[in-house]
C-alpha cells in the first residue's frame, strides 16, 4: 500500500514539474490579448466608416 502511495507521488511530481502544457497557456493567452484588440480596432474602424458613409451620403442627397 505505501508502494502504491510513493508511485502516486511520483507521477503526481512528475506531472507537475513538466513544463509542455505553460506553452499552450501562453499561447491561448497571447490569442485572447490579439483577438481582442482586434474587436476594439473594429468597433472603431466600424464608426468610422459609418460617418463616411453618411457624409457621403449627405453629399449624394445635396447634389441630386
Amino acid at each position: 500500500m505505501n508502494r502504491l502511495f510513493l508511485k502516486l507521488y511520483v507521477i503526481l511530481q512528475d506531472l507537475k514539474d513538466r513544463e509542455e502544457g505553460q506553452d499552450l497557456v501562453e499561447y491561448a493567452l497571447v490569442i485572447a490579448l490579439v483577438s481582442f484588440g482586434a474587436i476594439a480596432g473594429m468597433k472603431v474602424l466600424a464608426s468610422g466608416i459609418q460617418s463616411s458613409y453618411n457624409s457621403i451620403s449627405t453629399t449624394f442627397k445635396a447634389n441630386v
